[in-house]
């Protein structure tokens, strides 16, 4: 009789257990007893060396079926027990793959690389959206063998060193080492008659058009993918991504904060002094066909220079299509320079009627550096 464990028992599963029940329970053992979590404990070798015996059986349908009604017994004849290192690692291989890339398991399809690049957009253009043409100079497919990299009427073959899988690994005690395949580089194919047109690579490079749609609000620095338009993938696989960083070319009216807009407008002086409604520049809206679009303001009498006001809705969309920021305008009192006879004249009245009040050294610094919001 044979002296071995049940496999339920060594995998802590019950014998109704699913397949998907098993294969975790078999990870979670597995990585508990694994020699290289346990150096030099023999009794966590040894249960390493059944959780793979018990896995082996209890993954394989017909195993299992046979293990289930003659138990260790039925199987000491057909070569279902362990089989050693290069058996136990078979099935660990997959395991540890899937542990270690986040993956489902297998070995994944090679995907092309990614491609980057910068696109500059005035003010409007990233304030109100805009689609841009871009020219991107890469490798494409190559027409001819449809990326595979063989001569029209021929394709790759598997790799009889690595067996089609890409990798070749090696088993050093209990510790697998996994490295690409050194025949076929990785890709698991080989090619014994390459096309001439790409020489093999399966891309040719050319220069070729790709719309990049860029949304209403985006700021310098922001970065947009466009899947699909990177490099193309070896072998046929899919292509990696295209992504572009945004510039904003400087504008002459506006500086950018985010979703607001700062401008500096001028005033004369017996506009400041007096009050008056005056045009301050503004974005406009996306169907804006005025060259220099402005906005109406009043500003009250008495207005410093640097007074600022702030206008709602008139900055720029937010990425996030809610509203838009607000308008910031800095007032500059534009004071004369040249004076007529008759100017300095009435000047010099002001100034004396100015002195009577005493509002000539001061008095009005209560509007100095005031803020105030469009109504």
């Amino acid at each position: 009789m044979s002296d071995k464990r049940d496999c339920y028992e060594v995998l802590s599963v019950a014998r109704s257990a699913s397949a998907e029940e098993i294969r975790k329970a078999y990870k979670r053992e597995a990585l508990k007893h694994h020699p290289d979590r346990n150096p030099g404990d023999a009794a966590s070798e040894a249960k390493f060396k059944a959780c793979n015996e018990a896995y082996q059986i209890l993954s394989d349908g017909e195993k299992r079926q046979i293990y289930d009604q003659y138990g260790h017994a039925g199987l000491e004849g057909g070569g279902g027990g362990f089989q050693g290192a290069g058996d136990v690692f078979s099935h660990m291989q997959d395991l540890f793959s899937e542990m270690f890339s986040g993956g489902g398991g297998g070995r994944r399809q090679a995907r092309g690389g990614d491609l980057r690049m910068q696109a500059r957009l005035t003010l409007r253009e990233a304030a109100f959206g805009v689609k841009r043409e871009v020219t991107v100079r890469a490798p494409v497919v190559c027409d001819d063998c449809g990326g595979t990299g063989a001569k029209a009427g021929t394709k790759p073959e598997a790799c009889g060193h690595c067996r089609g899988s890409g990798q070749v690994s090696n088993a050093r005690g209990f510790v697998m080492f996994t490295a690409p395949c050194p025949r076929c580089g990785g890709q698991g194919a080989v090619i014994k008659q390459p096309c001439k047109p790409c020489e093999g690579r399966g891309a040719v490079e050319r220069a070729r058009k790709v719309m990049v749609p860029f949304p209403a609000g985006i700021d310098a620095g922001q970065r947009l993918r466009v899947s699909g338009q990177g490099l193309p993938g070896p072998q046929g696989a899919p292509a990696g991504d295209l992504y572009v960083e945004v510039d904003i070319a400087e504008d002459a009216r506006f500086e950018r904060d985010g979703a607001d807009l700062v401008t500096r407008f001028h005033v004369s002086f017996a506009s400041a002094a007096l009050g008056a409604e005056v045009r301050v520049p503004a974005l406009g809206d996306a169907d804006t066909t005025e060259e220099l679009p402005t906005v109406a303001l009043k500003i009250p009498a008495g207005t410093q220079s640097g007074a600022v006001f702030t206008i709602k809705s008139q900055g720029v969309p937010r990425l996030d299509g809610r509203g838009r920021g607000s308008l910031v305008g800095v007032v500059q009192v534009d004071v004369p320079t040249a004076l007529s006879d008759r100017a300095k004249e009435l000047i010099e009245q002001l100034h004396e009627e100015l002195e009577l009040v005493g509002l000539s050294r001061g008095g009005a610094s209560d509007a100095r550096g005031r803020t105030g919001s469009a109504k």
